[in-house]
């Protein structure tokens, strides 16, 4: 395996582009992330402990998962108070604290907001559900029943059932898109909106530098309310009702696009703050080029391409790239291979027995994608899916719709910090969820001391992306996509990398045309010039 040679890293404030743009960003699941206080729960006291494993890796900023104050029905995204901590997290002076480390690391923090519902436990909605004509009546979406007593529309949970609950106290329905503990937002309300920007300035004067927005075109709803129709049988299994219809009215209002251009504005007026945006769905690709179209919206979005997807091949890469073509006014994307809702992707993607040599080729890939690039924790260890028996399960999702869907709680395994660890050194306590065998083996202290483990060859990736222009930079065109091999061009400041990677476990032909001259940048799983062994992968910069 040959190793990248160490370049010093570029310095985002020195560079004459944002610090955002073709950064490598490391998600943190707080609850899974490290322990502090022993109650089997990450904190944020514990990131802030481990917070050098994250700036040795060579990446460019955090992003935290919600760490609000919540009820927890869905593990944070059920949000009862925008601008605190949950004790379970700790308080707000610990949030300081890890501002304040993570930026004598050089890493930048962005954290997660939750805009398009909250809690029914926030103080928001405990008011608007007592009557019709209270300050906070319509900061949520409210309606009357159809004559028959039925729902206003047929719009459905992404959970499960129907997106509305009746509430006798009103004696309307409200409107949910998650769970029926999850009302949603009503941000065609000037108000809301004002409350909303409040929210992120609070957040930018504690020094935060950048925010994914959780569920973005769930933002706005149809006002008239009206049916959505049919989605045409693509020959899958619908687990759901909310497969069986394209949601063209329950979602994705044209008017969210306004809202975010005022996002925009605020951060603008903070200097260089990050925004992104989560967006799926039936029209996800449409709406990621729209929320970061031009100069006034948001600075990026990433969708599922490859969370979802059961097998990574050079025909998905080509096609999800081809949607994001490098011309004027198309945003920025940025791509994960795993987080927190997703199975890991070495669990959806092959063998076990080719678990090693997989994470390596795929880490190198992700590495070398043009946009910015989300690790999620514990992608730099190979951890792999756990399996969760019924019993321990937690997701709401899963238990909901068991056995039909897979758990998340399988991605979101605490981390292994130590392999001779009772609790791997993630806890004093018995933790929320457990560690999983398979992944103790791939604790942080064991590869830390291994050289050549996935944890050092991930540091060495991110080194090189972050030195050399046309990776962290550059354009992105592919030039040879097979059933088995995908080769790629980068681009940038007269420099040139060419990739080529063996997606397959059989060795397989260097493909006709790319070629094969020039300085080996990074190779691993026995991949060399020609020479393409299986899960083969290469880094190569041409000469002149």
């Amino acid at each position: 395996m040959t190793q990248p040679k160490r370049i010093p890293k570029i310095k985002p404030e020195t560079a004459d582009v944002p610090w955002w743009r073709g950064a490598a960003i490391y998600q943190i699941y707080p609850r899974s992330f490290c322990d502090a206080n022993g109650d089997g729960i990450g904190d944020l006291p514990g990131i802030t402990a481990k917070l050098d494993h994250v700036a040795a890796l060579g990446v460019d900023a955090i992003w935290v998962s919600p760490f609000f104050t919540s009820p927890m029905h869905d593990f944070g995204y059920d949000v009862a108070d925008y601008c605190d901590v949950d004790p379970i997290f700790g308080t707000l002076e610990d949030f300081d604290r890890m501002v304040v480390r993570a930026h004598e690391l050089g890493l930048k923090v962005t954290i997660d907001q939750v805009y398009a519902h909250t809690s029914d436990q926030h103080p928001w909605f405990e008011e608007s559900r007592q009557s019709r004509d209270n300050p906070h009546a319509d900061w949520y979406v409210w309606a009357d029943p159809q004559e028959d007593g039925s729902p206003p529309s047929n719009w459905q949970s992404v959970f499960g059932g129907p997106a509305w609950t009746w509430d006798a106290r009103r004696c309307q329905y409200y409107m949910h898109n998650f769970l029926s503990s999850q009302p949603q937002i009503n941000a065609h309300n000037p108000a809301v909106q004002e409350a909303l920007l409040a929210v992120m300035q609070f957040w930018l004067d504690r020094g935060v530098d950048g925010f994914r927005i959780d569920a973005l075109n769930f933002l706005m709803h149809d006002p008239a309310m009206r049916n959505n129709p049919p989605a045409p049988y693509d020959g899958r299994r619908r687990t759901r009702p909310f497969d069986y219809q394209l949601k063209v009215y329950n979602q994705s209002h044209p008017d969210i696009v306004r809202f975010i251009e005022r996002l925009r504005a605020l951060c603008d007026r903070y200097g260089a703050v990050f925004t992104l945006a989560e967006v799926g769905g039936d029209f996800a690709e449409t709406e990621m080029q729209e929320f970061t179209a031009g100069d006034h919206r948001l600075n990026s979005a990433y969708g599922f391409e490859f969370l979802y997807a059961p097998e990574l091949t050079p025909e998905l890469v080509r096609d999800t790239f081809a949607k994001w073509p490098d011309t004027p006014g198309t945003g920025w994307p940025s791509w994960a291979f795993e987080n927190h809702d997703a199975p890991r992707a070495l669990s959806r993607w092959c063998k076990p027995d080719d678990a090693e040599a997989f994470a390596r080729l795929k880490m190198m890939l992700l590495a070398s994608l043009r946009g910015n690039i989300i690790l999620y924790q514990g992608e730099e260890l190979g951890l792999t899916q756990v399996e969760i028996p019924f019993e321990q399960i937690q997701d709401p999702e899963a238990i909901a719709n068991w056995p039909l869907t897979l758990s998340r709680d399988g991605a979101r395994t605490p981390l292994p910090w130590q392999a001779q660890s009772e609790q791997g050194g993630f806890s004093t306590a018995k933790p929320w969820l457990p560690l999983g065998e398979d992944n103790m083996a791939r604790a942080v202290d064991r590869q830390q001391a291994d050289p050549h483990s996935l944890l050092h060859f991930t540091q060495s990736l991110l080194a090189l992306r972050a030195a050399h222009p046309a990776l962290r930079l550059g354009d992105f065109a592919v030039i040879h996509a097979g059933a088995e091999v995908l080769a790629f061009r980068r681009e940038s400041e007269g420099t040139s990398v060419i990739g080529v990677f063996n997606m397959a476990g059989r060795t397989a032909g260097w493909p006709a045309g790319v070629p094969i001259s020039g300085a080996i940048l990074s190779a691993t799983n026995g991949a060399a010039p020609g020479q393409l062994p299986p899960f083969a992968a290469i880094l190569i910069e041409e000469r002149d």
